[in-house]
């Protein structure tokens, strides 16, 4: 299993390079060429809203972003340190529901290109996990 630890400052010119990164990861661990554009994607909103977390409560803050191929997988998590979605603001929807200002439609964006997700937030930041199917021999079997 081997991984990579990507933190970068919580500007938006570093999600292209963080969608770059994981791309290029994501083809040498074997992701199907098909896959490549859902995992930048993925990858992209992921790491938009953690930097719109972070410039907004903690922008001295850095992003954190794990890739891993485990198992047949190629495995992205990205954690931010800002506060727990309960405490940031809140939109007032036309039905008079409050939605969290960040959560909601960037979450179902990931979820509908990521094979895999797992979203974790917690008392301080979140932590969205996704992973695709991966040749367990890596690029040389693709």
């Amino acid at each position: 299993m081997a991984t990579v630890e990507l933190t970068f400052s919580a500007l938006p010119a570093h999600v292209r390079t963080a969608r770059l990164v994981a791309t290029a990861i994501a083809r040498r661990t074997g992701v199907a060429e098909a896959l490549l554009d859902e995992v930048r994607l993925a990858v992209g909103e992921a790491c938009s809203r953690a930097v719109e977390a972070h410039r907004l409560h903690c922008p001295g803050e850095p992003v954190r972003i794990e890739l891993r191929d485990d198992a047949g997988r190629f495995e992205v998590t990205v954690t931010d340190v800002a506060p727990s979605e309960d405490m940031r603001p809140h939109v007032l929807e036309a039905d008079g529901s409050a939605m969290p200002e960040m959560a909601g439609l960037g979450i179902a964006v990931i979820a509908g290109l990521a094979d895999d997700v797992e979203v974790s937030p917690g008392p301080k930041g979140m932590r969205i996990r996704m992973s695709w199917p991966a040749s367990p021999h890596g690029i040389a079997a693709v």
